[in-house]
């Protein structure tokens, strides 16, 4: 138990303090009811979160120079004050404490912040507070930029004048017992990021102006009695992270244009009724870590192109009519957490990729799956995964105690005179057909120049370029089209014209030492890894050039916005170019999707891959700033059964990486790979 400490009476006697902060100190006690008139001289007020008792001092009300009060998450009560005096103040914070009586006169001293013509921020959340908003309310100074009422016991409706607040970047009144409509005017809020209207009683529907909130990234409307369907004008806020419909009274489908918010993380539409498909453009979400559609109306077959949805760690599905198997493509969701399609229609078999899914807790119970359940991997601990109510499933551990699986019997039923004549004309011609095409392959084949790709080579089933093909895509390897210069070598820009893709050429310096074993180290390291946050390899060159010199090169896909180094240590630009620079939000993507191409290395390769040297100039930025970690010439494989570095990787040096770097001023995504995987 913490031990509280009492404040010194003395120290409300130095009348010469301007600023008075014991915020989260572990003190108790009460506050002098002659608070302002011992310290006429405060502007800054803070005692937040303590223990402090009694009553907020009226003797606040006088005190003109204040502009800061924070009261927050004490044990004060009774009656707020007036501050009617206070025309300075920007931000009162009176949260966390039983303040209020659940009265309708609660909010009376709202009115007396009326004079606050610089009022920034009213943190009211986490009290006793009743009645309605006072009409009051709307007169509050427009500067108004963050309000807080959440959980209260606040009743009748938002006042229409919500629309005055053009400023507003905050808006939270979830958990209270609103009633009626959202109101229209919510829309006029331009600049609003956060909007929180959840657990309250609305009903109606869900007002198409919410659309015109571009800004917003954080939107829950959950637990209330929302009818009618999804706006589709939901699909303009194109900055969304998360989006909570849950619990409502929702209905008609998914509106095509809110699956077009590439920025969502987080969607959750459970508990509705919801019906339809659901939308191929769910594909769309590459960013998408949760997604729930429990408990709604929803058919048919699931998407395969949900299996685009790499970030994916909460998939749930229980409670709908879906059928179907389940789509080969969700063997590339690897960092699946939980995956719930219980009490649906799905049938076949329980595909075994998931045995693989090492961290996966699977719940496929109450469809119709049959056939053999696989024995391995999450199969052999009955607690990870449930499969009750799938009566023709066989097999598994004898935990389950389901029924052997019975082999299939040797003879097979006959088949007709009639069947097997055409089996037999279809077999002949089938071979007629067949031997037709061989030759014409043989034909092609003599006739082609092309060199072949060398059978060992890890990109054999790529593209095949030539060192004339890049020559020709980069201008001659010229000056005008290099990018940039590394350790082992030269990187352009070039333009593959028979594909007509634009591409970054790394062509390997073999005079230096070390680049060949880059070469191939990062050929072993890019040929069985797949990720949306990995540079993609397209193909590679082995050969000689126009002097019989080696040649190797690698072909990836093109950046057009560069590395992140650009972006964060942005050069001299008297040149006239605009000037590179990432938003706090930007930065947190990059961030995380850096991240999440490490926890894939580190967490769900076959075998580990440590990048090794992971800076900002080997994460490269796409049109869409979308982060993708590069450069593998110094990457190394672990050994899953010796927790070591493999064999297979040469260990000449021992300090491998930019020696002794550290990248100033970024974001510390090493934390949020931590959190990421703790989580």
């Amino acid at each position: 138990m913490p031990q509280f400490l009492t404040v010194p009476s003395s120290i409300f006697n130095l009348s010469y303090i301007s600023i008075f902060d014991l915020a989260v100190k572990q003190f108790q006690g009460t506050l002098p009811s002659d608070l302002v008139t011992t310290l006429p001289n405060l502007e800054f007020f803070s005692v937040g979160v303590n223990q402090f008792t009694g009553s907020i001092p009226v003797s606040l009300s006088n005190g003109s120079n204040i502009r800061y009060i924070h009261l927050g998450y004490n044990q004060l009560s009774g009656k707020v004050p007036s501050f009617e005096k206070l025309n300075k103040l920007g931000v009162l914070v009176l949260s966390g404490n039983p303040l209020g009586k659940g009265e309708s006169n609660d909010f009376s001293f709202i009115s007396t912040l009326l004079n606050a013509t610089n009022l920034e921020s009213l943190a009211l959340h986490d009290n006793n507070f009743g009645g309605e908003l006072p009409d009051s309310f709307k007169n509050l100074s427009n500067t108004l930029t963050r309000l807080y009422v959440t959980s209260n016991q606040i009743t009748g409706r938002i006042p229409t004048e919500i629309g005055n607040f053009v400023n507003m970047q905050d808006f939270r009144v979830n958990d209270n017992k609103f009633t009626v409509t959202i109101p229209v005017d919510i829309g006029k809020l331009q600049k609003l990021q956060f909007l929180d209207l959840s657990q309250n009683r609305f009903s109606i529907k869900i007002p198409k102006s919410i659309g015109n909130l571009s800004l917003l990234i954080y939107l829950h409307l959950s637990e209330n009695n929302l009818s009618s369907g999804i706006p589709s004008s939901l699909g303009n806020c194109q900055n969304l992270l998360e989006l909570n419909l849950s619990h409502n009274v929702l209905s008609g489908p998914i509106a095509r244009k809110v699956l077009s918010i590439s920025s969502l993380r987080t969607v959750d539409i459970s508990h509705n009724q919801l019906n339809g498909s659901l939308p191929v453009e769910i594909g769309n979400l590459k960013n998408l870590g949760y997604l729930n559609v429990s408990e709604n109306k929803f058919f048919g077959e699931i998407p395969s192109t949900l299996g685009r949805c790499v970030s994916l760690e909460f998939l749930a599905m229980k409670g709908n009519s879906f059928r179907g198997t389940i789509p080969s493509t969700f063997s590339s969701l690897r960092g699946l957490r939980i995956l719930d399609l219980s009490h649906n229609n799905f049938d076949g078999l329980i595909p075994i990729y998931f045995e693989e899914f090492n961290f996966l807790s699977l719940n496929l119970s109450f469809n119709d799956f049959d056939g053999k359940l696989p024995q391995e991997g999450i199969f052999k601990n009955a607690s990870v995964f449930s499969v009750v109510g799938n009566s023709k499933l066989c097999g598994g551990i004898p935990d389950l105690k389901l029924p052997k699986c019975i082999a299939e019997h040797s003879k097979k039923p006959r088949l007709s005179f009639k069947l097997k004549i055409v089996i037999s004309i279809a077999a002949v011609l089938l071979g007629v057909i067949s031997t037709i095409l061989v030759f014409l392959v043989l034909c092609c084949l003599r006739r082609s120049k092309r060199v072949p790709v060398s059978s060992d080579s890890p990109f054999n089933s790529l593209w095949n370029v030539s060192y004339q093909t890049l020559l020709q895509a980069t201008n001659g390897f010229s000056v005008a089209n290099l990018l940039g210069v590394g350790s082992y070598g030269s990187v352009y820009k070039g333009t593959i014209c028979q594909e007509g893709t634009s591409v970054a050429v790394k062509v390997l310096n073999l005079s230096k030492s070390g680049a060949l074993k880059s070469f191939i180290a990062e050929c072993e390291a890019l040929r069985n890894i797949r990720h949306r946050n990995l540079v993609k390899v397209l193909t590679a060159c082995s050969g000689v050039d126009l002097q019989g010199n080696d040649f190797k090169a690698l072909v990836y896909e093109f950046m057009a916005n560069g590395s992140l180094e650009d972006w964060l240590h942005t050069k001299d630009s008297s040149n006239g170019e605009e000037i590179k620079s990432l938003n706090l939000l930007q930065r947190l993507n990059i961030a995380i999707e850096i991240a999440y191409a490490v926890a894939y290395l580190h967490l769900h390769c076959e075998t580990p891959i440590i990048h090794c040297d992971l800076k900002p100039s080997n994460v490269l930025l796409d049109d869409e700033l979308v982060a993708h970690v590069g450069d593998f010439g110094l990457a190394r494989f672990l050994s899953t059964d010796t927790q070591s570095f493999s064999i297979h990787q040469t260990s000449s040096s021992l300090v491998r990486g930019t020696i002794g770097y550290t990248a100033p001023g970024t974001f510390p995504f090493h934390q949020v790979f931590t959190v990421l995987h703790s989580s």
